[in-house]
């Protein structure tokens, strides 16, 4: 019978444990924080991070209603939004960097049970920036196609005059909404499922055997092919446990994120009426050191998360490196080492025959 999706559960969960917990060791801990969300594998956990929609904000009448900001210069203001876009737009493409070599760091840490980040982060320069560019590619194919995806329905719903009097309209703006949500939903989901088996499959293949994206896919694809249940069933087996992971990490991070949310909002505060104390109002430098001071404290909450998703963090690559180890004969050599041929104990040499000893010379007659 062939290893099915379930059957990967129990040896990802032991090896999770003896990697954490046989022995417990602080800095370990600590490095697969870092590497798991440098890596991007918080996701896996469920732990999503969304943004609050704050409703009402459309009906302000400009900046001179917000308080604080009565007089400031809009042409200042947009300035800093352009910075800060820039500046965001750079900051994206050096951790997309730095999580791809993370990634590979992690399949190392998952294989050998020990994280060594310096040494994985000279060894996998090679093969990260084949997956930095992989990433580059798919991020843009799938912002492409979206942007086709909304545009040619909205670019027809305009012609023909649906947004001009939508009132007039409403039963085939409706249809058309729902029809498009469903075919965005599709596409979002089959492009997450390619991102999904890029890091859990093509990422073991590259590793071992340095190749590239491409061949690692075609490989891959030949696999999927002759199994099709079998990774279909790993990937709904890989949602079930996302979720599952998701409420359990969600309940932990809650609590300990109100904990250490009262004293950063307290400080927060503190700092502001300390601000308008001393007469400060909201220019450039002020906003900029508001929103560098929220980049860090924001910065913090995702590394306190790492550190509850550790467990995540080690068992969903794990999940996948055993599931795979079963169809990839190099991943199953690393992961299952074949034992040192047994020394077979060699009979003793008899020793050579003692010859006797030379007869001592006749003595010669006297006389």
């Amino acid at each position: 019978m062939p290893f099915s999706a379930v059957d990967a559960i129990s040896p990802a969960l032991e090896h999770t444990k003896r990697q954490l917990l046989q022995p417990f060791r602080f800095g370990q801990w600590m490095r697969l924080a870092l590497v798991g969300l440098l890596a991007g594998e918080l996701s896996s956990g469920g732990c999503n991070f969304n943004v609050p929609n704050f409703k009402g904000a459309h009906r302000t009448g400009g900046m001179d209603q917000i308080p604080g900001l009565a007089g400031f210069n809009p042409a200042l203001f947009a300035g800093l939004i352009i910075t800060l876009f820039v500046a965001g737009f750079i900051l994206w493409i050096v951790f997309s960097y730095i999580g791809s070599v993370m990634r590979f760091i992690l399949f190392d840490s998952i294989v050998a049970k020990e994280c060594h980040i310096r040494d994985g982060w000279n060894r996998r320069q090679s093969q990260g920036w084949r997956y930095f560019l992989w990433k580059i590619v798919y991020t843009l194919i799938t912002l492409g196609i979206l942007v086709i995806l909304v545009g040619i329905p909205a670019g027809f719903a305009f012609a023909v005059g649906w947004f001009t009097n939508p009132r007039q309209h409403l039963l085939p703006l409706i249809l058309g909404g729902i029809a498009l949500f469903f075919v965005i939903l599709l596409f979002t989901s089959a492009m997450a499922i390619v991102y999904v088996l890029t890091k859990d499959f093509v990422v073991p293949q590259m590793a071992l055997e340095s190749i590239g994206v491409t061949e690692s896919w075609r490989r891959l694809w030949t696999m999927m092919k002759a199994e099709k249940a079998g990774y279909a069933g790993y990937v709904g087996m890989k949602i079930l446990l996302a979720i599952g992971a998701g409420i359990v990490l969600g309940i932990a991070g809650v609590i300990v994120m109100v904990i250490v949310l009262i004293p950063a909002a307290g400080i927060a505060v503190g700092a502001i009426f300390a601000g308008k104390a001393a007469g400060l109002g909201w220019t450039a430098g002020t906003i900029t050191l508001a929103i560098v001071a929220g980049c860090v404290l924001f910065a913090f909450f995702f590394f306190l998360s790492a550190v509850i998703s550790v467990p995540a963090i080690v068992f969903f690559p794990a999940y996948s490196i055993y599931f795979f180890a079963a169809r990839y004969p190099a991943l199953s050599a690393v992961l299952y080492p074949a034992p040192p041929p047994a020394q077979i104990p060699q009979k003793p040499e008899p020793p050579p025959p003692q010859e006797p000893p030379p007869l001592l010379p006749s003595p010669e007659p006297i006389g």
